[in-house]
């Protein structure tokens, strides 16, 4: 049993679809998240980039709130520095696309699965290598759409008249056939609607964070490290952008009441 944190990183407030679901699931479990935005889109930055902040988000985690594992809620971090962190780190890690990928093949009944992502994710054939480890005759269809970022973080992911960018953007996806897309970017469940509106109902849209939840769950127990004792949780909340906009975003989402740390990236990039 352990009492220490879960740690999630992610670019920005995408990751908090996932943080909502290990909450939301996990009720025990104390939870520590830092969003990146200052150096955000991540899906432009290069593999060294990538890898290079989130071993200080890592180290930050884990000297600040002592976490015990570290969940890697952003795709193109998962793609490019999951397995850099794996040898740098002694806790767990885990990230989003191995998880996204097993609910896509074990979701598509036509072997045609679509991925949205950043472009970051969608160069780095993540989740197309690891579709394929699963099931080989599986095609994947994939589309980057790195507007949908900056859609979330400035808000405007409920603005209808914004669904004709949604639609532009998707219009390749939407000629490929396929009836199982993967919300290949933690920032998109946050736009679900528009998303699901463009493809039309007949497409599953697959979140990897439920899978995510899973597997997060799946390694406390291997390691012994879940927190049995019921009690009140804490929920810590670091950005490196504005404090403001980020708590706008999450209060909404996670319908609870958060008070994000300004992080400066001098104190990151000092670890």
């Amino acid at each position: 049993m352990s009492k220490k944190a879960i740690g999630f990183m992610d670019s920005g407030v995408g990751g908090l679809t996932v943080a909502k679901l290990a909450m939301r699931e996990l009720q025990n479990e104390n939870i520590a998240y830092l969003g990146d935005e200052a150096r955000l889109p991540y899906g432009e930055k290069s593999k060294e980039e990538i890898q290079q902040y989130s071993l200080q988000i890592a180290n930050f985690l884990i000297e600040k709130e002592d976490i015990k594992m570290l969940v890697i809620a952003c795709n193109t971090a998962t793609s490019h520095a999951l397995d850099y962190l794996r040898k740098h780190l002694l806790i767990p890690v885990i990230g989003v696309v191995n998880p996204g990928s097993i609910a896509a093949v074990n979701n598509t009944k036509t072997n045609r699965v679509g991925l949205i992502a950043t472009n970051g994710t969608v160069k780095s054939g993540a989740y197309e290598k690891e579709i394929k480890k699963i099931n080989n005759n599986i095609e994947v269809f994939s589309q980057g759409c790195p507007r949908f970022v900056s859609m979330v973080e400035n808000q405007e992911y409920k603005d209808a008249q914004k669904q004709e960018v949604v639609d532009y953007d998707l219009s390749t996806i939407n000629t490929d056939n396929v009836d199982t897309l993967i919300l290949g970017c933690t920032h998109f469940p946050i736009m679900r609607e528009m998303i699901q509106k463009s493809v039309g109902d007949s497409v599953k849209l697959i979140d990897p964070g439920y899978e995510t939840v899973k597997q997060i769950k799946m390694i406390l127990q291997q390691h012994h490290i879940e927190n049995d004792e019921e009690g009140d949780t804490t929920y810590s909340f670091y950005t490196t952008g504005d404090a403001d906009n980020f708590n706008q975003v999450a209060n909404e989402w996670l319908n609870y009441e958060v008070h994000a740390k300004h992080l400066p990236i001098k104190e990151l990039e000092e670890l």
